[in-house]
């Protein structure tokens, strides 16, 4: 496994969605986890230091609200956790962002926008930290951007013919 991602609760698997399509399509192996860093901390523990037995390059932690799932998992590992914030009333948030942003020094999570395009980039920055010593995933990022490049040529002629 090279990525493991761990959700704060359930509803936000629909976050990841896109990204794990992204895994799938690039060939990265991943594993999804339910935990909360505040309603099951042992779990959450035992299930980063499984992750790390098993192979976990990089960590992925999604969570609402009082968003401390990434720093929680940042904080019993030396590998790269990427945070994901969730959306959620009645702060819209920007306390999950805060609390994914707001790391103190020394331990660091790189963090990801709000919701699902967050989630989505996540995938692709775990992607781009693996194409670092990976030739193949280096290649297939550059054809995805090849191919992001050529979606948007395309939509500027339909526009431009309907001119």
């Amino acid at each position: 496994m090279n990525v493991m991602i761990f959700l704060g609760s359930e509803s936000d698997l629909e976050i990841v969605e896109d990204a794990l399509k992204t895994f799938r399509e690039f060939g990265v192996s991943f594993a999804l986890e339910v935990t909360s860093a505040h309603r099951s901390p042992d779990r959450t523990l035992a299930l980063v230091k499984e992750a790390e037995a098993r192979g976990a390059e990089i960590f992925i932690a999604v969570a609402g609200k009082a968003a401390h799932l990434a720093g929680v998992v940042a904080a019993h590992t030396v590998r790269p956790v990427i945070g994901v914030p969730v959306e959620s009333p009645p702060l819209a948030g920007m306390d999950a962002l805060f609390s994914t942003v707001q790391m103190p020094k020394g331990i660091p999570v790189a963090a990801m926008a709000l919701g699902k395009p967050g989630g989505s980039n996540a995938a692709l920055f775990a992607i781009e930290v693996l194409a670092l010593r990976n030739e193949d995933l280096r290649r297939k990022l550059a054809d995805y951007r090849t191919r992001m490049a050529s979606a948007v040529e395309a939509s500027s002629k339909k526009i431009q013919e309907k001119l």
